[in-house]
């Protein structure tokens, strides 16, 4: 909606940088030069639009209270530490002038609310009765009284009232009174519900997110002593900022639980890609240090270069861990497997690393303050991982092998070692089975003597027998 009494210039300056050092003279020198005015110098905003850096909302049903409880946040802002320009969003109350109409008086003279307020809006603010057309141009024409008519608030008692419905007209103090007094300009509501907000803005070289943090105490008290049926909500960037660290917050657990299923996919090892997760938060806290070196505040852009921080950090690492399983697969030993991986894989990531640093670096000095923490971020957060991805992870990894024993290591060398230790019991075995084999086969010897012996005692026993029956026959034989 178009409003009269609100008006925005926008200054374009040749370097981006110049923007937050002109903001605190121009609010200066506006302030003083232009007295009866409210003016803020802001800079423009490049994300999401957002009406006051600080607000704080308060929502209830009477605007009495509601306006009770402003004052005292007021109080809060207004001795908070780089807070300026205190005020809410209803505005100061204004003077009102309302015109009660009794209804016995206007009912017995043939006269109607809307009629009162159609005569006295048309004699105060005009009423526009025709068009006059001059070329291209309508010029407007309103019907209203002189300005000697209408300079004191007295005069609208005698404007006259006409009826629309009829030719009846009365003096307007005859069925109505003239009452003066103070009323709120705007009501705003917010999810239904009358809502009053205080907002503020910061010092120059200030951020928004310090005046929360030192008035945050006094409003988390003022919160707990609200009545039933009030509440106080946070606004203004904190709010954003929230919801944007939240969206990104869930983009970064998906992100990373897809990492971890594809490496797992990759290793067959459930354990594995802990070790490549491992030099993550220091990256992450190279970032953050590149940040404060720099002296860019931490937002959504430099959360957004963390994120995809993440993703770089793990495929350097991948580059370096992949080469010691392969160097496991071909039984080398661990000590052997780690050095090689350090020296070897060192140009590639190196290369890869320095690519994109020198990359970044024309964004984050011709970038501007939207593209500079996110640059700021992956530079550092880069550099500091490529020395923890070299000299840390193979650390880990070794931990891993020799410490936890989480991850098994079988060299070709190993397995060398174990096959002399190996003989000596199975020497041994062979011993122990000939001497059992020597005590089997004397006690089948004795067996087989023993058997011998009884057979021929049997023979002997049958010979003798078959001597004496011959010799009886022989004896039957001669006595025939």
């Amino acid at each position: 909606m178009q409003q009269l009494n609100y008006a925005q210039v926008i200054i374009e300056v040749n370097d981006k940088h110049d923007t937050n050092h002109l903001i605190g003279p121009l609010q200066k020198a506006l302030d003083e030069r232009v007295p009866g005015a409210r003016v803020d110098v802001r800079q423009l905003d490049t994300g999401k639009p957002i009406t006051m850096p600080v607000e704080i909302r308060i929502s209830g049903g009477d605007m009495t209270a509601l306006r009770q409880e402003a004052e005292k946040v007021k109080e809060f802002l207004r001795a908070t530490p780089y807070a300026q320009r205190v005020r809410d969003d209803w505005g100061e109350d204004t003077f009102a002038v309302k015109l009660q109409t009794d209804s016995d008086r206007a009912n017995v003279a043939g006269i109607t609310n809307l009629d009162v307020a159609a005569s006295s809006a048309a004699g105060i603010n005009g009423r526009q009765v025709t068009v006059l057309r001059e070329g291209d141009k309508q010029i407007p024409i309103v019907a209203r009284m002189r300005m000697e008519e209408r300079a004191q608030l007295a005069d609208v008692q005698n404007l006259y009232v006409y009826s629309l419905q009829g030719a009846q007209k009365v003096p307007l103090r005859q069925v109505s009174s003239v009452e003066y007094g103070m009323q709120t300009e705007k009501v705003r509501r917010r999810n239904q519900y009358r809502t009053i907000t205080v907002s503020c803005m910061a010092e120059p070289g200030h951020l928004p997110s310090e005046i929360m943090s030192a008035a945050r105490p006094q409003l988390t008290a003022f919160a707990a002593q609200l009545p039933s049926g009030y509440r106080m909500d946070i606004g203004g960037s904190e709010e954003e900022q929230v919801k944007g660290f939240k969206n990104q917050t869930v983009v970064l657990i998906i992100s990373l639980v897809a990492i971890y299923l594809t490496l797992v996919y990759q290793f067959r090892n459930a354990i594995k890609p802990f070790v490549v997760f491992a030099a993550v938060p220091y990256g992450v806290v190279g970032g953050l240090v590149a940040l404060w070196v720099m002296d860019t505040p931490f937002g959504f852009m430099a959360f957004l270069g963390i994120i995809s921080l993440v993703g770089l950090i793990v495929s350097h690492i991948i580059v370096l861990f992949d080469f010691i399983e392969e160097k496991h697969a071909e039984g080398e030993p661990l000590k052997q497997a780690v050095l090689d991986a350090g020296i070897m894989r060192l140009r590639p990531v190196m290369i890869t690393v320095l690519a994109l640093v020198i990359a970044l670096v024309p964004l984050a000095m011709h970038g501007g303050p939207l593209w500079e923490p996110m640059c700021y971020a992956q530079m550092g957060g880069m550099m500091v991982a490529t020395f923890i991805t070299l000299l840390l992870v193979p650390v880990i990894y070794s931990i891993f092998v020799l410490d936890l024993k989480l991850i098994k290591w079988e060299a070709a060398g190993d397995a060398k070692e174990e096959a002399p230790e190996s003989t000596e019991p199975e020497a041994a075995a062979p011993e122990a089975a000939t001497a059992s084999e020597v005590e089997a086969t004397a006690a089948e010897v004795e067996a087989t003597l023993s058997s011998i012996e009884e057979s021929s005692e049997v023979a002997t026993d049958k010979s003798e027998a078959e001597h004496e029956e011959v010799g009886a026959n022989a004896g039957d034989a001669s006595r025939s």
